[in-house]
């Protein structure tokens, strides 16, 4: 198979960035052959989703703001703000904590807006750093977790071989594939990933896919 992802380099670095569906397939067929359990997987997700998204601000803002709720309540609290406007540095750091909060923003997450508004991050300079530069880089700004720098990276900068290792669906997916005993944790899951490589980010996508099929069928029950 031609290879259609694209690459960035500098004086000592080269990561696969994920671009079409070409990538994802190409990724696939890498780890269907390096690994028989995610063959087994792949049967039952069939084809995998590419899930990129925009990278920039308004992404991460958008993260913030679905921590720790409901898909339905993070998508309310999403059109309230967007209806505000405030979805720009400019117009984060304006206003008040009071308008952020009556948008439903709690004070901890109007803390966060406010302070990813004010880190002056260079949202286009992130595309030329390493995975684990961009992952350094966000992380420092309060609000933005590991994971959520991790998903920040696989989808709005479509680098293939980053895993978030601390998703609970992806251990539980691997608990249930791996037939392990108990659900693996982040640092454990981290040392498997290891053999996934450089197509970590297709092996999260198979998982992500897998675990949905594997709760699919037991809602069926």
């Amino acid at each position: 198979m031609k290879s259609e992802h694209m690459t960035f380099k500098s004086s000592d670095l080269s990561e696969r960035v994920i671009k079409s569906d070409l990538c994802i397939r190409e990724g696939t067929a890498w780890l269907l052959a390096h690994e028989p359990r995610f063959f087994h997987a792949y049967q039952k997700t069939g084809s995998l989703p590419l899930r990129l998204r925009p990278d920039g601000f308004k992404t991460l803002i958008k993260a913030i703001t679905s921590q720790q709720v409901s898909v339905a309540a993070a998508d309310a609290i999403w059109q309230r703000i967007e209806a505000a406007g405030f979805t720009t540095p400019k117009t984060i750091s304006a206003a008040s904590d009071h308008e952020l909060r009556s948008v439903g923003l709690s004070r901890q997450k109007s803390r966060y807006a406010k302070a990813l508004s004010e880190a002056d991050i260079d949202y286009q300079g992130l595309r030329t750093l390493s995975s684990e530069d961009i992952i350094l880089k966000l992380t420092k700004v309060s609000g933005i977790g590991v994971w959520t720098a991790e998903i920040y990276a696989m989808f709005s900068l479509g680098r293939a071989d980053v895993f978030a290792s601390g998703d609970l669906a992806l251990q539980e997916s691997v608990r249930i594939l791996f037939d392990l005993p108990e659900r693996p944790k982040e640092k454990k899951l981290r040392a498997m990933s290891q053999d996934w490589k450089p197509w970590r980010a297709v092996a999260a996508r198979l998982l992500w896919e897998y675990y949905g099929h594997v709760k699919s069928r037991e809602g069926i029950k």
